[in-house]
This record gives C-alpha cells, structure tokens and sequence, in this order.
C-alpha cells in the first residue's frame, strides 16, 4: 500500500475566548484550581456569526492554500467530529458544498472522538490508495460549547471548541503512516447522549477513570508505532500529544526523555478540542516554523469509545 505525506494545515479558531477568571462567574471554579490540574488557562467558543461550519471551512480553505491544492484535486474528504451542526448531512458534505468538492469523491463524518483525527488519517490512507486522485482533506472539528452542563464543574472547565484540517498526498514508495489504532466499549466512563433520548446531551466524564486509561493508552501507543516502524525515540523530530490534560503529556515527556524542542502543548490556550486538537497542534507548529518538508512526528491520541491510536506523519 502506498502511503501518504502532509502537504498542507490549517485552522479556524472561534474569536471569543474564554478564560478561567470568566468562568469562575458561572460556576464554583477557579483559574488556580483549573490551572494545577489541567494546564488548560482558557478556551475559545463559536460566538456571533461563528458556527461548526465557519469554522471547519476556514480551516481547510487555509490547509488547501497551504498544500496549494485546488478542491477540484481532491480525492476524498473525512471530516472527524462527535459535534457537527447537523446529523444530516454529514459535516462532510457540508464541507463539500462550501468548498466546491468534487461531487464524484466520499465525503463523510468520522467518529472516535479525540483519537478521531488519526483514524481519518489512516481511513484516508486507505481511501486514497483506490482513488485516481492523489490528494485528500481530513478535518477534525468540534463545538463543545454546546455540549456543556454548566452545573457540573468537572467537565464544563475542559473543552473548547475549534477546527484543524490537514491536506494528504498519496504516492507510490511513501512510507504508510503505520497507523495503531484500539477500541474498548465503554459507555460509562465519557458518555454524550444522543438525540431525543430524553436526556440533555450533555459530556458527562469519570474523570479519574479517563486520567487513568489515558496514561496507560499513550504510551502504549508510542512504544507500537515505535516497534510497527523500527524507529527510536530520538528518530522522531516532533511528538504531537492529544490535547486532553497536561499531566498526560508531562508523564509522557517524562518517561520517554523527550527533549523540549521535541514537543508542544497548546491546552493552556484551547483547552480539550477533541477531534480538533492534533491538527490544531499540526497547524501552529507550520506556522511557526517548527515543522516543515522532510518533519517526520509521531502522533497519540486517545479519547471516549474508549478509543486510541497513533502513527507516524510525514510532511511531503
């Protein structure tokens, strides 16, 4: 199987931002409290005018002029979320209208929650190898806002809403990105309602529980895409780590003697985002230069489901 490279980021950002100080005005919280267990310093959430579409769509316009891939190259699109605007149509084919895709390619939603944008990866790898077109557009996007119990002061303070996209190349001799992936039914421990079930959809979360899973799942999945590859740590230039508590990636950091230089945390500034968090991460580090043609990163996530994965990306 042919395997496939990054050639383009991007990200759409809601502009209203919300702090650990604004929320300690609408529950018993605050920001020393939110900060010492996890990391997270504020988030951001649609706003006026802002909607899961805006900002899915602004961020992969922006992966697509970063690729300089026009949508009509464009060979399938997975859009990974648990929050679309609508449950038909997909997120996908929303996307497929605001961008002018192609009407003859699959577009659809994925859900895994915060390992969501991994499997679109992979899923897209798959995609692409059938496919006559060589490109591929894969979107983790989420608004968790709304998903919100504001009187349950454990799960409210964490998530944040945003949207990250990543434009793929399929070619002959590439390398597969060598994808893990895992999956445990549980519905008890990170639980979101469905529609008209009587209940309000709301995230409810053991926390403790996920803490636990979570550093047990991360590096498990290091050492398999490790051990799948023949790779060492120091074979890796960047770790991209899912968003979710920054004890997680410290404990990871940690154990495998990661070097500053070799990974980043953005929670402080958008909290958990979910299906959005690695390509959030993906993007900021384009921008600013960290990673580029020739990056070779190593990427977990893990999430409700449960679920988790990893695997190995490389920039075309």
């Amino acid at each position: 199987m042919n395997g496939i490279k990054i050639r383009g980021t991007g990200r759409g950002v809601p502009g209203k931002i919300v702090t650990n100080q604004d929320l300690e005005n609408v529950v018993d919280t605050g920001d020393e409290w939110i900060a010492s267990r996890t990391g997270i310093r504020a988030r951001h959430y649609c706003g006026e005018g802002e909607t899961f579409s805006s900002i899915t769509a602004k961020a992969a316009r922006r992966a697509l002029e970063d690729a300089g891939v026009s949508p009509s190259e464009i060979g399938a699109c997975i859009v990974a979320t648990l929050s679309g605007d609508s449950l038909v149509p997909s997120a996908a084919c929303v996307l497929q209208q605001a961008l002018g895709l192609p009407e003859d390619i699959p577009c659809f939603d994925l859900n895994a929650a915060c390992t969501g944008f991994l499997f679109a990866l992979h899923t897209m790898e798959c995609l692409l190898n059938a496919s006559p077109r060589r490109f591929g557009l894969v979107v983790g996007a989420e608004n968790l806002s709304r998903l919100l119990n504001w009187e349950d002061r454990g799960t409210c303070i964490l998530f944040g809403d945003g949207a990250g996209a990543a434009v793929v190349e399929c070619r002959e001799g590439w390398p597969s990105i060598s994808a893990v992936m895992g999956c445990h039914g549980n519905s008890e421990l990170l639980h979101v309602p469905g529609a008209e079930t009587g209940v309000h959809s709301y995230i409810s979360m053991e926390g403790t529980k996920v803490f636990k899973f979570a550093v047990e799942a991360v590096p498990w999945c290091v050492d398999q895409v490790l051990k799948k590859t023949g790779r060492t740590v120091e074979d890796i230039d960047f770790f991209v780590f899912h968003q979710a508590n920054a004890r997680i990636i410290d404990l990871a950091v940690r154990k495998y003697r990661i070097p500053p230089e070799k990974y980043y945390k953005n929670i402080a500034e958008y909290g958990n985002t979910s299906a959005a968090s690695i390509p959030l991460v993906l993007s900021e580090l384009r921008q600013q230069g960290k990673i580029g043609p020739g990056s070779r990163l190593l990427a977990v996530g893990f999430g409700g489901g449960l679920t988790w994965g990893g695997c190995l990306i490389e920039f075309a």
